[in-house]
């Protein structure tokens, strides 16, 4: 089945001109110690590697490229406030930029467009599968989303794409039921938050316990009101890995849609979970990316006639979100890249298959939510 996609691909060269300020983590402070750095942890080279990886492999020459418009203010108000989208609009036009409105997420002079463009790509590739042009597609945006609330941005997050992309199938696609499948190794707080009391979107997020924002993302947190049940939190323990990842995802994620079925399955695809990621604790690899992309593309196959959309999130290794990203395109597309993992003699003997009665206990307890989730 895979061999016979078709995989729509979407990058644009001004995904590669985000502007995260001269701070490694938070904005340069001299009275604090911190030095200016000319690369932030989230520069926008990492995800420029990655699409030059896709281009100097076989996959360049099957995917079929898909080309990111800007997101309009009405399809950013159908998830956000008019004050946060005016917010990132004036931060954008000072001189030398402004913050996303967490305080440490540096925006840079025209942003606002870059940001429109990230939600619009988001979009396009929802489009493009909704509509049949492709069967399902791979949106490489920059800057990404998942943090970004309804009334402020965070987290290196400006507007939250996948929100924006989920209700535009809603709203004009006239999707009725969406799954968000977020497996960025940080909770996935702004969307929450978006779809909190909305029972005709499921959100599923899998992330390292407390990572980031540190008092988000527990178990209890699952929904009110309409929506209750449809907010699946799985804290992951630090120090999970492909086995781990792997069983939550055959306990918990696809028993969650094959009871919601969906129309359409939209992942976050944040690589950050990878073993060598600066902003994290766990121990996903490529094999490990490899493995739950087949999974969700089976369930999406039996579910929803195969319509999923993978939208870039976070991943901050330069070295290793190229290899992680190259591997999913691999499972979407049924070509072998011939690349392999070029790291894994380095990281395949330090545990990153293991499974550990700890670790099998949170995804048990995970799987209890799965009865809460809203059927048709």
């Amino acid at each position: 089945m895979a061999s016979q996609r078709r995989v729509g691909y979407l990058w644009d060269t001004l995904y590669g001109w985000v502007d995260s300020g001269s701070g490694g983590f938070t904005p340069a402070d001299p009275s604090l110690g911190l030095q200016p750095i000319s690369h932030h942890i989230a520069h926008a080279d990492t995800k420029r590697r990655f699409h030059e990886a896709v281009q100097v492999s076989p996959l360049a020459d099957v995917l079929s490229p898909l080309k990111a418009g800007l997101a309009q203010e009405d399809d950013l108000l159908r998830v956000h406030t008019t004050e946060h989208v005016e917010w990132i609009r004036s931060q954008s036009d000072n001189v030398k930029g402004g913050d996303a409105g967490d305080g440490a997420s540096p925006l840079g002079r025209g942003g606002y467009d870059i940001a429109r463009r990230a939600s619009g790509g988001a979009i396009e590739a929802v489009r493009a599968v909704v509509n049949g042009d492709v069967d399902t597609a791979y949106a490489l945006i920059n800057p990404p989303g998942h943090h970004a609330e309804r009334a402020r941005g965070m987290g290196f997050c400006l507007f939250n794409n996948v929100s924006v992309a989920t209700a535009y199938a809603r709203d004009v696609l006239g999707l009725s039921r969406v799954a968000i499948v977020d497996w960025d190794v940080h909770h996935g707080n702004g969307t929450q938050d978006i779809w909190w009391e909305d029972p005709s979107v499921l959100t599923i997020s899998l992330h390292q316990d407390r990572c980031f924002p540190p008092e988000s993302g527990f178990r209890e947190d699952n929904g009110v009101g309409a929506g209750g049940g449809a907010a699946l939190n799985i804290p992951l323990p630090p120090g999970s890995g492909n086995a781990v990842y792997e069983r939550a995802m055959r306990d918990v994620v696809i028993p969650a849609l094959e009871a919601f079925q969906p129309e359409l399955i939209v992942v976050a695809s944040g690589f950050d979970a990878s073993a060598m990621d600066p902003l994290a604790r766990q121990m996903v690899t490529q094999r490990g990316f490899k493995m739950l992309t087949r999974l969700l593309l089976d369930a999406a196959d039996s579910l929803c006639q195969g319509d999923v959309v993978f939208i870039q999130e976070g991943g901050y290794s330069p070295y290793y979100v190229p290899v992680c990203g190259l591997g999913v395109l691999e499972v979407l597309t049924g070509v072998d890249t011939g690349f392999g993992d070029p790291y894994s003699p380095v990281l395949d003997p330090q545990g990153v298959d293991d499974l550990y009665e700890h670790q099998r206990i949170e995804v048990a307890e995970a799987q209890k939510l799965v009865k809460n989730v809203p059927r048709p």
